[in-house]
């Protein structure tokens, strides 16, 4: 399954299904309605699961950052909390349409060097229930949280290869 979105060309060999999940178009018919809750970018379901994919490409770094923020570390934490709440809210939406039951992989690809999506992606697993954090839950919320760039993503999802498209 082959899809075009955000600047990139993904090829999800084994999906059965790949699709944009913040559709903005209303005459879609996975257009949500104006909430106030965000969705990710794409998501690929396949048979065993499903990958929740959020993309950000930023071109200078003051595009990452926020005009209310001050610090390195300030907008660190609001790229953080950002990603959080796409799973997050993205998980009601599909859990309010009882798509729910197979385990969930995130993968945000993010054009930052790797030494700072590590970070990111450390930080972003202590704030988010990746595995089963409490004995009373019969499932996971997230089996998994990657952040990655295209050169990494690559390297580590050979079977899902991605290119940036030409402008």
């Amino acid at each position: 399954m082959i899809i075009e979105t955000e600047g990139y060309h993904f090829d999800f060999i084994d999906a059965l299904n790949v699709f944009k999940f913040d559709e903005t178009d209303k005459t879609k018919a996975l257009y949500h309605g104006v909430t106030a809750l965000k969705a990710v970018d794409l998501i690929a379901e396949f048979e065993n699961f499903d990958v929740y994919i959020e993309i950000k490409d930023y071109f200078t770094y003051e595009e990452y950052k926020t005009p209310e923020k001050k610090s390195e570390n300030e907008h660190f934490n609001w790229l953080k909390k950002y990603l959080k709440n796409k799973l997050r809210d993205s998980f009601i939406y599909r859990c309010m349409e009882n798509k729910t039951e197979k385990p969930i992989y995130y993968l945000c690809l993010i054009n930052f060097d790797n030494a700072l999506n590590i970070r990111l992606a450390k930080s972003l697993k202590t704030e988010l229930p990746v595995g089963k954090p409490s004995p009373r839950w019969k499932r996971e919320f997230v089996k998994s949280c990657y952040v990655v760039n295209l050169e990494a993503w690559n390297r580590n999802f050979p079977k899902w290869p991605v290119k940036k498209l030409a402008k």
